[in-house]
C-alpha cells in the first residue's frame, strides 16, 4: 500500500513500514520468514513471509493465545515482549524471546511459522534480553544475550548447560552492547551486535572467531553500519540480522526510523524494518548507507496481496494485523454478536487505563487517513491514535455528542465537541505532515472529525503530532490507530485505513 511515486528501477525502503522493530529473519528454501518485537500488545510477535525480501505479508502472530503471553496490567507500556530471534533447525522453526513483564526468556517451536506455535518453554538460566539461537556442528545449542554473554542450553528441556560466559562486548566505551546474533559463515563464527543505544547513536558492529564461544577479534572497520552524526533521512540504524539469498548474495534486515520536522526531528511510526545489501571484503561484511529507495534486486519480485484498506468484520476472527493492549478477552471483543460488526465491551474507562478495550493496527504511512462507522448503542467509544497510556488522541461518540479528547503526559482535555443525532456516526482522522516552517516544524497534524451524510469531512480539531512521538513520550513503540470502548457496549461496522499523497 503506497500513495507515493518512486523512481524507476527501485523498491521502497523500509520494506516493512510502521512499528516493526528488532527484526529477525531466516530463509528456508526460497521462503523468508521474519519476526519483530511487540511489547505490550496482544497478540504478540508478528510473523511475516516473503519470497523476495522486499514484499512482506503478515501470516500470523507467534503468541496468539493467552496461555502463551501474559502481560500484567500493572506493567507500563514498552514492557512485555522484547527482541525475538527466529531460526530454522532440524526441520522446525525455533523462536526465542524475552517477556520482561512476566517469565523472562522463553523458547517456542513450530513446524509452520504461520502457527500454531508451542506454549513457551521457560529458560530460567538464560539471563538478560535479546536472546539469540545458534547450533554448532555437533548439535550444541548456544544462546547469546545482551551484555554480551553466552550459555549452552538443551532446547528440549530448557536446562542450561554450564554458567553464562562473557564474550566480546563491542567497541570499548560504546553504550549498550545488545542484539547479538551468532553465525557460522565459511571457516568463521561471526558475532554481530548492536551498540550505541537505540536512539541516534545506534550502530552495528561485528567480530569473528574460530569457535562459537570465541575468542573474537573485532572488525577493523567497526561499526559496519551507522548513520549517527549524519543528515540522512534514515536514522537510528541498528539491531540487525543477516540472511543469504538463494543466489549467494547477502542481505541485512535492521531497524531504523524516519524522523520528520525540525529540531530535534520526531519519529512517529516507531522503529521500522529496513533492508540493506551486504558485500564481503577480506572476510568482513561491508554495508553501505541505508536509503529510502533500494535498487530493484536481480531476482524476480513476488508482490503479495496488500492488506485490505477496509475491514468489514465479516469473519469469525480478526485478521492478524489487529492488536490490542495487553489482552483481548473473547467476552469483550467479538465479531460474532452482531454479524458484520466488531463489538467491544468496555473495561477501562478511557485510553488512560491499562485495561482499555482497544483493537488497532499500526500506522504505516506519514500521510494517511482512517474512518470507522461506530454505533455507541448507549455506550461510549470511538477512534483513537495511541502511543501509550499518557500519549493518545481520540474522537469519541456517545450520549448524543461527539468529542475530541487529548492526553499528553499529565494533561487530559476535551478539545472540541458537537451534538449528533442518535445512532451510528462515521468518525475519522486525517494525518498530514506539517509544512516546513523552520526549526520548530513538527512532524505532522492529526485532524479529527465527522464524515457528513454527503461524504464530506468536517474537522472538529487539528492536533500537533509531536506529542505522539517517541522523542516526546519515550518508549519503544510506534503509533497504533484503532477502535475502543470507554463505557458500555460499542459496535463498529467497518474500519478504513489508506495512505494519502504527501503534500
Amino acid at each position: 500500500m503506497s500513495a507515493q511515486p518512486r523512481p524507476t528501477g527501485t523498491v521502497p525502503n523500509p520494506v516493512i513500514p510502521g512499528f516493526h522493530p528488532d527484526p529477525s529473519v531466516c530463509r528456508v528454501g526460497e521462503d523468508y520468514y521474519l519476526v519483530c518485537s511487540s511489547f505490550e500488545y496482544f497478540p504478540g510477535i508478528p510473523v511475516l513471509h516473503s519470497r523476495d525480501l522486499v514484499h512482506w505479508r503478515q501470516i500470523g502472530n507467534a503468541l496468539d493465545r493467552p496461555s502463551q503471553l501474559r502481560l500484567p496490567l500493572d506493567q507500563p507500556s514498552s514492557g512485555g515482549v522484547f527482541a525475538p530471534t527466529l531460526r530454522h533447525h532440524d526441520g522446525r522453526f525455533h523462536l526465542i524471546v524475552t517477556n520482561v513483564s512476566d517469565r523472562g526468556t522463553v523458547l517456542l517451536t513450530a513446524t509452520d511459522p504461520a502457527g500454531p506455535w508451542s506454549d513457551p518453554l521457560h529458560l530460567p538460566g538464560v539471563p538478560g534480553i535479546d536472546p539469540d539461537l545458534a547450533w554448532d556442528e555437533d548439535g550444541t545449542c548456544w544462546v547469546t544475550v545482551n551484555g554480551i554473554a553466552q550459555v549452552r542450553i538443551d532446547p528440549a528441556t530448557g536446562e542450561t548447560l554450564g554458567e553464562p560466559q562473557r564474550l566480546w562486548s563491542g567497541t570499548p566505551g560504546a553504550l549498550a552492547p545488545e542484539a547479538p546474533h551468532l553465525y557460522r559463515i565459511g571457516r568463521w563464527w561471526y558475532l554481530m551486535i548492536a551498540e550505541g543505544g537505540t536512539e541516534r547513536g545506534h550502530g552495528v558492529s561485528i567480530a569473528r572467531g574460530r569457535t562459537p564461544s570465541g575468542p573474537f577479534e573485532p572488525c577493523p572497520h567497526n561499526p559496519v553500519l551507522t548513520h549517527r552524526s549524519t543528515a540522512r533521512p534514515v536514522q537510528n540504524t541498528g539491531h540487525a540480522d543477516l540472511v543469504q539469498a538463494p543466489d549467494g548474495s547477502w542481505w541485512m534486515v535492521l531497524l531504523a526510523v524516519r524522523p520528520r520536522g525540525g529540531t530535534p526531528g520526531w519519529h512517529v511510526l516507531g522503529r521500522e524494518t529496513f533492508l540493506a545489501p551486504v558485500e564481503w571484503v577480506d572476510g568482513w561484511p561491508v554495508v553501505g548507507e541505508v536509503p529510502l529507495e533500494l535498487p530493484t534486486p536481480s531476482w524476480p519480485l513476488h508482490p503479495v496481496p496488500e492488506v485490505p484498506t477496509r475491514d468489514d468484520f465479516d469473519g469469525a476472527a480478526l485478521d492478524p494485523q489487529w492488536i490490542s493492549v495487553r489482552r483481548r478477552p473473547a467476552e469483550l471483543v467479538t465479531t460474532g454478536e452482531r454479524p458484520g460488526w466488531l463489538t467491544l465491551r468496555a473495561a477501562g474507562a478511557s485510553l488512560d487505563a491499562p485495561d482499555v478495550v482497544f483493537v488497532g493496527r499500526r500506522q504505516q504511512h506519514h500521510a494517511c487517513r482512517a474512518r470507522t462507522l461506530v454505533d455507541p448503542a448507549g455506550g461510549r467509544g470511538g477512534l483513537a491514535v495511541r502511543l501509550d497510556e499518557e500519549h493518545h488522541y481520540e474522537i469519541e461518540a456517545g450520549g448524543g455528542e461527539v468529542k475530541v479528547l487529548a492526553r499528553v503526559g499529565p494533561l487530559r482535555s476535551e478539545v472540541a465537541s458537537r451534538p449528533v443525532p442518535a445512532g451510528a456516526v462515521v468518525l475519522g482522522v486525517e494525518i498530514v505532515p506539517e509544512p516546513p516552517r523552520g526549526s520548530r516544524t513538527g512532524p505532522d497534524t492529526l485532524s479529527f472529525g465527522i464524515e457528513e451524510p454527503d461524504g464530506s469531512f468536517t474537522v472538529l480539531a487539528a492536533l500537533g503530532g509531536r506529542y505522539l512521538s517517541t522523542e516526546v513520550a519515550g518508549g519503544f513503540t510506534g503509533r497504533v490507530v484503532g477502535m475502543y470502548a470507554a463505557a458500555g457496549t460499542v459496535h463498529f461496522d467497518r474500519f478504513d485505513y489508506e495512505a494519502t499523497p504527501l503534500p
